[in-house]
């Protein structure tokens, strides 16, 4: 496994599990195959409500808790200062923790800064050991990230061969903050990076598949990419990604997928934030 240093010093698994609409009856299970084959790193929110299965698998493993990066995020429906923080707590009892690795807010919408005054102080009192965001587009980060005590450790987008994300780079830069790519595998347009005769002519090379390149292709980047199956050989083809690294060439050639720089959904289409507050807020 390779590793990212945040901010502040706390070291990250360039790859994790993600159980983004994994059933909560599914989700001990998943997770017992995932860490199983050696991921320690898992990916769940509140809204996903699944972190019981989270906290069950983990607990049932012979693993210890320093070993695992737990990463969970408060939804909208949790915004604000006071409810963010019952939240936090919550997300604790349910993942069968004292700490949370990393906590993310959500969405960019809602009581923002009210929840990241809760985060802040979950994170002075030991109870999460980074924070960050998820979703942030660039302007909406800028701004937020300039008026907060502690910067965005995190920002975690759809990230992918199709979806590159390279314009929020520079604007991450600025304030150190790592990339975190959910969809790494594409999610609705998964075919075209599964089935990529780019990707998949790059790892024959290596002898390996279309995603594998695709996972290594993130990595190398230096982006944090979790990956979701519930298949348990699947779950090991996407872990395999370390032993071979991509020339740059071959780094330049898959740069030239990018279709839709910052992701298929518009998360500054005024009617998705009328809804999501409407129906979380």
């Amino acid at each position: 496994m390779e590793y990212i240093k945040l901010s502040n010093g706390v070291e990250m698994p360039t790859l994790g599990y993600g159980v983004f609409l994994v059933s909560p009856d599914e989700c001990e299970r998943c997770v017992s195959d995932a860490l199983s084959v050696g991921y320690r790193l898992i990916d769940t929110a509140q809204a996903y409500m699944n972190e019981e299965g989270v906290g069950n698998a983990w607990r049932k493993s012979s693993l210890k808790r320093e070993d695992l990066f737990l990463v969970t995020k408060v939804w909208i429906s949790n915004s604000g200062e006071g409810r963010a923080a019952k939240s936090i707590d919550e997300s604790l009892r349910k993942l069968q923790t004292e700490y949370i690795d990393l906590l993310l807010i959500h969405q960019a919408y809602g009581d923002v800064f009210g929840t990241w005054r809760a985060m802040e102080k979950a994170y002075r009192d030991g109870k999460v050991r980074a924070i960050g965001v998820s979703n942030f587009q660039a302007g909406r980060f800028v701004d937020f990230a300039h008026f907060v005590d502690v910067k965005p450790m995190v920002n975690q987008l759809q990230c992918n061969t199709m979806a590159q994300q390279t314009s929020i780079q520079p604007v991450l830069a600025e304030t150190n903050t790592k990339m975190m790519a959910w969809g790494p595998l594409g999610g609705q347009g998964v075919d075209g990076i599964v089935k990529s005769e780019l990707l998949s002519g790059i790892g024959a090379n290596y002898g390996k598949t279309a995603a594998q390149v695709a996972l290594r292709w993130l990595t190398q980047r230096g982006i944090v990419a979790i990956p979701k199956s519930t298949h348990k050989e699947r779950m090991e083809q996407n872990l395999n990604i370390f032993d071979f690294k991509l020339t740059a060439d071959e780094m330049d050639q898959i740069a030239t997928m990018n279709q839709h720089d910052t992701g298929t959904v518009n998360f500054g289409d005024p009617q998705f934030v009328k809804y999501l507050i409407e129906t979380y807020g």
